[in-house]
């Protein structure tokens, strides 16, 4: 009979895991879908240009001169992509000056990459593997939340990836914030999986994932000593009571369980204290009175192991490089991060202009991660922090990468954008799975209740903003300014109040705003005051000068961006050109993409 239960449990337990496992798999095809479908509609952004003509250079030249002040793994997955849609790099002199160092001419190079090759087919290969890099991270959220927090918190951190808006925005793009974010979750799962089961294989990987992350963008370096700190840590408090480890991980861990390791009395200690084990361990009080060199030797060995990686991961860089005769090429490049920002550029956020905000990406976050996604990361934090289940090695995986990436970026990155932290937001995404695993599982009718609503919620956003992920604020954004204006969009409406630049509008609109133009412009043109990079002459639209519109401007139809949208205002204000507060008092006649305000000037 207890055989027969036996028998009964474990096929529940198969049943569970295949039904977790199809509805993970669900969610990966949700968003790949999401993404392809909103990629389609979208025209180039601003970044996208300068990243395919320098993916195209590496790719057919073998020379890094584009674009250098970034690593070059996803230009070079881009360029391989764009390769295949049968672009090729162009003879002008333009081209040529591009490839002798010239940088400024990054963009109009790419530009006419994409021109000259077909928007549509370009962008489609171009942006693909960046679509496939993005679903890697939920799938390896899903299986590193699977095995640390449990399956329903695994389920509960993809489905909060999947249905961000903030993510799908830049996941179809050929940008690297997304792709940093991917090669983070990498590395620290295959972390965590070493200092669990260590063995040279899931060494060797760590190597591996620690060279990719590295080589997606500089600021990765901030990953080093956490990476470090993580050793440390695990030699110092080993985890204890593991479980056997599993036998699959898409073939990423096939490591060895720990096995209890015996001395003879004349073979050295396994403790690594170099004495026989009858002098140490062996001996009466042995144990106790070695401790101290023991946590020495494995302190010693948590820095070889360090060092063994970054061995691997420096031998990847190099190769992703193409072995170049300059061996320092990476340094180089990170000596040259923002060397084409404009050290005049004045951040924006609420309505003020100002150098720097150090409260800026706390603030994008509040008011662009959905709120249903703002209350599941504060129920896992308290979780996490309170719960005795998780032992302090595990709490710093699931804190420590993303509180030094938030605070490195809070001091130092340019604000313009919470792409910034979307590397911040995949940890937050294994935190909130936790707290929707605990309300869905909850005893409690509340809790399954609460859990129920906030994942409606989510979906209602994800929905209400398609295909303008990129502009989505939540309802905060609104409430706090202009209550009316809240829709199925959340507060995306109120966007411009807040935050400008890679928030509301990265110049991707162009595509809506011709079908707009076709099917309501009646045949009048439209003086479109633009925010990118990429030439609106493709799509038959002829930019002006933004100062056209800075004061109230001539009768007219305008396109105007988010983003001058957003200052306008303020620049009025600090600089004392005051006349652009007409764009507050005129109500748009649309609204295109959310990125675009029509505006028709009698």
């Amino acid at each position: 009979m207890r055989a027969c239960y036996d028998v009964a449990w474990m096929f529940s337990g198969e049943r569970r895991s295949l039904v977790f496992s199809v509805a993970s798999g669900i969610l990966i095809l949700v968003f790949l879908l999401e993404c392809f479908l909103a990629s389609r509609v979208k025209s180039p952004s601003w970044d996208e240009p300068g990243d395919i003509a320098a993916g195209l250079s590496y790719i057919l030249t073998g020379r890094f001169t584009v674009n250098l002040q970034h690593p070059p793994l996803l230009k070079e997955l881009i360029g391989l992509s764009t390769l295949v849609s049968g672009a090729r790099w162009p003879g002008s002199q333009q081209a040529q000056l591009l490839l002798n160092g010239a940088g400024q001419y990054q963009w109009a190079v790419g530009s006419d990459i994409i021109a000259a090759n077909g928007p549509d087919k370009v962008m489609f290969w171009a942006r693909l593997p960046m679509i496939l890099v993005a679903a890697m991270m939920g799938i390896f959220l899903y299986l590193w939340g699977r095995r640390m927090l449990g399956a329903a918190a695994g389920l509960g951190a993809l489905f909060l990836c999947v249905l961000d808006p903030n993510v799908v925005a830049h996941s179809y793009l050929t940008t690297l914030d997304v792709g940093f974010a991917s090669f983070t979750v990498l590395f620290f799962f295959a972390l965590w999986s070493y200092v669990r089961y260590p063995s040279l294989k899931m060494l060797a990987l760590c190597g591996l994932a620690l060279g990719a992350v590295l080589a997606t963008k500089f600021s990765a370096v901030v990953l080093l000593p956490v990476a470090g700190l993580l050793l440390v840590v695990a030699a110092w408090r080993p985890p204890t009571g593991l479980p056997k480890p599993p036998r699959t991980f898409l073939n990423l861990y096939g490591f060895t369980a720990d096995r209890e390791i015996k001395a003879g009395p004349n073979e050295p200690c396994p403790c690594g204290s170099g004495r026989k084990f009858k002098l140490c361990h062996g001996a009466p009080g042995g144990a106790a009175r070695r401790a101290e060199p023991a946590l020495a030797a494995k302190m010693l060995r948590a820095v070889y192991v360090f060092l063994a990686m970054f061995a691997v991961a420096f031998l990847v860089i190099q190769a992703l490089y193409f072995f170049p005769s300059e061996p320092l090429l990476y340094l180089k490049g990170m000596g040259l991060v923002n060397a084409d920002h404009d050290p005049n550029y004045d951040a924006y956020l609420a309505g003020m202009l100002d150098k720097r905000f150090f409260s800026y990406f706390a603030v994008a976050w509040l008011m662009k991660e959905p709120l249903a996604a703002i209350a599941l990361v504060l129920v896992g934090l308290v979780l996490v922090i309170r719960s005795r289940k998780y032992s302090l090695l595990d709490k710093l995986f699931l804190l420590a990468p993303s509180a030094a990436l938030f605070a490195a970026h809070s001091l130092f990155a340019d604000a313009i954008g919470i792409r910034y932290i979307i590397p911040v937001m995949a940890f937050s995404y294994l935190v909130g799975g936790l707290g929707l695993a605990e309300l869905i599982g909850g005893a409690a009718v509340w809790k399954r209740v609460a859990g129920g609503v906030l994942c409606l919620w989510l979906i209602v956003a994800a929905v209400g903003i398609y295909p303008d992920h990129l502009s989505y604020f939540n309802e905060v954004a609104c409430l706090l300014k202009d209550p009316g204006k809240i829709g199925l969009d959340g507060g995306s409406r109120c966007g411009p109040l807040w935050l400008d630049d890679s928030n509301v509008d990265w110049g991707e609109g162009l595509k809506q705003l011709k079908n707009w133009s076709n099917a309501h412009a009646n045949g009048r043109s439209i003086r479109l005051a633009y925010f990118g990079s990429f030439p609106p002459e493709v799509y038959g639209f002829t930019p002006i000068d933004a100062q056209q519109i800075y004061e109230t401007p001539t009768p007219g139809l305008y396109a105007v961006s988010a983003h001058l949208v957003a200052r306008f205002p303020p620049w009025s204000v600090k600089y004392g050109d005051g006349a652009a507060f007409w764009m507050r008092r005129t109500k748009p006649i649309a609204i295109v993409g959310h990125c675009l305000y029509i505006y028709d000037i009698k």
